[in-house]
Formats: C-alpha cells, structure tokens, sequence
C-alpha cells in the first residue's frame, strides 16, 4: 500500500473535466486525509437558509453571508461549524485543523467561543472520500491540489471563489480561471 501524503488544509478544486454536479467548480477545503480516507468541506456553496433559522444560537457570531453553505453530499442533515481564531491554543469546544482554521463544536454554548471567534461559517453535510478514493480521483485529474489561504473559508462573494482561487496561482494553472461555464458555446 502506497503512503498517503496528508493533504489536511489544503483545497482542491475541481477541474473542468470533473462532471459530478455536486462538484462542478467547487473549491473544497480538506479538513482531514489520511490512510482511513478524506473529509472535506466545499466552500463556496451558499444556500438561501439564513443560519438563525437552522442554529439560531450561533446566528449572531456567523460571518457575511450568515447563511448555511451546502458542504457536501454526504450527510446534509448534519452541521458543521468552521471557524478562524486567531493565535494561541483556541478555547474549549474548537479543534484546530490548519493554521488559525478549526472545527467549532455546535453542542457547546456560543458564548463559549464568541470572545475568540475572528469568523464563522456554518456548513450543511461533507464530501468524503474512502480509503484510497481521493488518491484515484487526484491521478484521474478531476481535482487540482493548491495550497489554501485563511481568506478561502470566508471569501465574501463565495460564487467566484473558484475562479479568484485559480487566479492566484502561479503557473498555467491561473488560466483555468478563464475557462468558459459552457465550452460548446465558444
């Protein structure tokens, strides 16, 4: 068996080619890879459900849009709370996944954590990948592997983020961002 290199806190984003709808142009935060498979977060998925409908207690703390972004196909009944704190070990009830980036525990009083919170997003479901399966997915060229920016979670317009994540690269890679919604148009 192959050494799986951990890609936690890295983003994929989807290519062209990629044809399943539930990724088409997402950008996708993994917020954990390892041996045992991948789970991941898609950022740029905004639905019309404002936070306060769904978890009215952290309402006030989630970022603009404060709405509940759609991370996944799996699991769309179940939230997760991803948040930035800034410096130190983080309070009680957040887990750190990358750099100032970590998972915030919903069952746990918001004022718990809202002294500490820079930013928060709450997502509706995950993308998650078995053992190996991203690693199929990543040498079939559905996904490109760039590294991610603390600004990524929280992009204010969350529908270019595909295109401002490719952009920034430094390579052939930034002229993905140009490539057309619809190629049988041109």
């Amino acid at each position: 068996m192959t050494e799986v290199t951990s890609l936690t806190g890295r983003l994929l984003v989807a290519t062209p080619a990629l044809t399943d709808p539930n990724f088409d142009r997402a950008v996708v935060l993994l917020l954990d890879h390892d041996e045992e498979g991948s789970l991941g977060i898609v950022l740029n998925r905004p639905t019309p459900v404002d936070v306060g409908d769904v978890l009215e207690p952290w309402a006030a703390l989630a970022g603009e849009p404060g709405v509940v972004f759609q991370g996944g196909p799996v699991s769309l009944d179940a939230a997760l709370g991803v948040a930035v704190i800034p410096g130190g070990e983080g309070p009680l009830g957040w887990r750190r996944v990358h750099g100032a980036i970590g998972l915030v525990d919903l069952e746990a009083p918001p004022e718990l954590l809202a002294a500490e919170l820079g930013s928060l997003r709450i997502f509706a479901g995950y993308a998650g990948w078995g053992p190996g399966q991203l690693e199929n997915e990543l040498e079939e060229g559905a996904w490109y592997v760039v590294e991610s920016e603390p600004g990524d979670v929280f992009a204010p317009d969350p529908e270019r983020l595909w295109r401002s994540v490719l952009r920034r690269q430094r390579s052939e890679l930034a002229m993905v961002a140009t490539y057309p919604d619809d190629p049988s148009l041109n």
